[in-house]
């Protein structure tokens, strides 16, 4: 269990408190740490017991995972944002799903959104062919119409479980892209691979939308438009843009 964290204290103290509610499965909770200034990495040792990896700087979001997955020893690898909570049979749920077929590399959640949980943040993920991806589903109400088990083309790294000898295949996060879209370039490469991702509704995670850099960040604007454009120089050569 992997969550990358960079001073946002309260949430992570709401993200670890619902991990360790977690039911019917063993967690070893790695939390690394991007040089937070805010007491972060004090509180997930202290309050959590979570082995922490403590970066002296902001090294994104792709490689604080890669060492946390790195440093996983488990099956499986799932990842939490530090601004998601998960249900208590989120993790069990997932490790479910993906242990059905050796195929299933990848594990998607029902991520509903915390401030407004009958509002559908992303169950799965969708793109396009010049790179723009979207969560399959997004800002709709959930009426159960992602109700059943089902292929995705892969999960949002917000709430997502990947099988580490996938991982160990085609390697993990692209570190050029620090943050937004990483979770599309290594979905669609998996993918590329052969691998599958399944999506269960069992699996429930609340995420604040866009609070790591804040929804209105330039710079948050700026990496999603740079990432849409590199994925698409990266995995999309074969296709014709005329």
């Amino acid at each position: 269990m992997v969550v990358v964290n960079w001073n946002r204290k309260e949430l992570l103290r709401a993200c670890l408190a619902s991990l360790a509610r977690q039911t019917g499965v063993t967690i070893e909770t790695i939390v690394v740490d991007n040089g937070s200034t805010d007491g972060s990495a004090d509180l997930a040792e202290r309050e959590f017991g979570a082995h922490v990896i403590r970066n002296s700087e902001n090294r994104g979001f792709c490689a604080a995972n890669n060492q946390g997955i790195a440093a996983a020893r488990g099956e499986f690898v799932a990842l939490l944002n530090n601004d998601a909570e998960a249900e208590p049979a989120w993790l069990a749920a997932l490790v479910k799903a993906c242990a059905k077929s050796p195929l299933y590399g990848m594990a998607a959640s029902k991520v509903l959104v915390w401030e407004d949980p009958q509002r559908i943040d992303k169950v799965g993920h969708l793109i396009f062919p010049d790179g723009q991806n979207r969560g399959r589903g997004a800002g709709a109400l959930d009426r159960g119409q992602y109700d059943r088990e089902e292929e995705v083309l892969w999960p949002d790294g917000s709430a997502a479980l990947y099988r580490k000898t996938m991982l160990d295949q085609i390697g993990g996060f692209d570190e050029d892209f620090f943050a937004y879209g990483d979770d599309a370039e290594l979905g669609l490469r998996a993918r590329i691979a052969g691998w599958r991702c399944i999506y269960t509704p069992e699996a429930v995670a609340r995420h604040h939308r866009g609070s790591t850099l804040g929804r209105s960040s330039m710079r948050r604007l700026e990496l999603i438009e740079r990432n849409r454009v590199l994925l698409a120089l990266k995995l999309f050569r074969g296709v014709c843009w005329c």
